[in-house]
């Protein structure tokens, strides 16, 4: 168990890396586990060839394409849940449905919302390489991004930070969660 700074325990919890891509949810997120002391689960790992090839041919998933994705991730997650340790996984998680879906493994779920504006994410894509997801796609990513809204449990980081910065930010934010 984690340590508030107050000195009270709080049971591991599981959370959710998101945003478009391109915004350093792997990065991120496998940071934050290594901080943490919990697993780290990329979740583009667990899509299906099909998807891939989707993604890869510059076709954005529909609602139908990611369900057994989601539902994947959700058994992820509610398999963390019930064995009682804790879970950084990064997905897109971009409309409000779909991050309903992962918190069928747990209602406690909470999201980190990496956030930046188009101009520095494309720039971040078109430096990158060995990614299936195309540049073409990012506005179309966009187009489907909905805000966490007030009842959701989660933060929103601004990506223009340095990666530790927003690490040293998600850790005082869990201190006072």
């Amino acid at each position: 168990m984690a340590t508030k700074a107050n000195g009270t325990a709080t049971p591991p919890r599981r959370w959710i890396v998101m945003g478009v891509s391109g915004t350093g949810k792997s990065e991120i997120g496998s940071r934050l586990a290594a901080r943490l002391g919990v697993e780290f689960v990329e979740g583009d790992a667990d899509h299906s060839p099909a998807n891939i090839a989707k993604m890869a041919a510059g076709i954005p998933l529909n609602d139908e394409d990611r369900h057994g994705w989601l539902l994947l991730l959700q058994a992820r997650i509610g398999k963390a849940a019930d064995e009682g340790r804790g879970l950084v996984l990064s997905c897109s998680a971009l409309k409000r449905r779909y991050r309903d879906i992962l918190r069928g493994g747990d209602p406690n779920l909470a999201f980190v919302h990496l956030a930046g504006d188009r101009e520095l994410i494309a720039a971040r894509m078109l430096a990158r390489r060995g990614h299936f997801m195309p540049m073409t796609l990012l506005d179309s990513q966009f187009r489907d991004l909905e805000s966490l809204q007030d009842d959701e449990r989660g933060i929103r980081v601004d990506i223009r930070l340095p990666s530790e910065a927003i690490i040293e930010q998600l850790m005082q934010s869990f201190q006072n969660d």
